[in-house]
């Protein structure tokens, strides 16, 4: 889990290291164990893919800096007027965790036309969850914070580790 401060701060990582002309304006940078996703606001007049192929080496050369630094993978996205498209990012398998009531309840969202796939219907469920407990969300989010700082306040194992010897 990243804190808000680390989040900040990966923000600030690439909004110094991101050319001026990639995006009117960067939007938003979130990360999670295995991806880091930078958003930005395409010009009105430039279209997602000419935008997208335009920018693809200044991207990559940013992304291979991060990835070797923050040890994640680099994931891209445009936002033109209110509709957002992804164009590099990570697909995590997590089917063969689900256990079978779980993968009948993705069969029946298949089943009633609401999702193609067992992959967008748990894609479904996760931002209908998110869309409806934002405010829980966001409080535990806060409270993992929390639980990072009373760590890092915590004794040094290495300190008690050498008093044993």
């Amino acid at each position: 889990m990243i804190t808000t401060e680390q989040n900040e701060q990966l923000r600030s990582w690439f909004a110094e290291r991101l050319p001026v002309d990639i995006y009117e304006s960067l939007l938003s940078v979130t990360v999670d164990r295995e991806e880091i996703t930078v958003v930005g606001a395409v010009p009105a007049a430039e279209s997602v893919a000419a935008f997208r192929e335009r920018t693809r080496e200044q991207r990559m050369e940013v992304a291979r800096e991060a990835e070797e630094l923050y040890r994640r993978k680099v994931s891209w996205a445009a936002r033109s007027g209110e509709e957002t498209t992804l164009f590099t990012h990570l697909a995590v398998p997590v089917m063969t965790r689900l256990r079978q009531p779980e993968r009948q309840v993705l069969d029946t969202l298949v089943a009633g036309g609401v999702a193609r796939s067992r992959a967008d219907a748990l894609a479904w469920c996760v931002r209908l969850v998110g869309r409806n407990t934002d405010t829980w969300l966001t409080d535990l989010r806060e409270s993992l914070d929390r639980v990072q700082q009373v760590r890092a306040e915590g004794p040094d194992l290495t300190d008690s580790q050498k008093s044993e010897s």
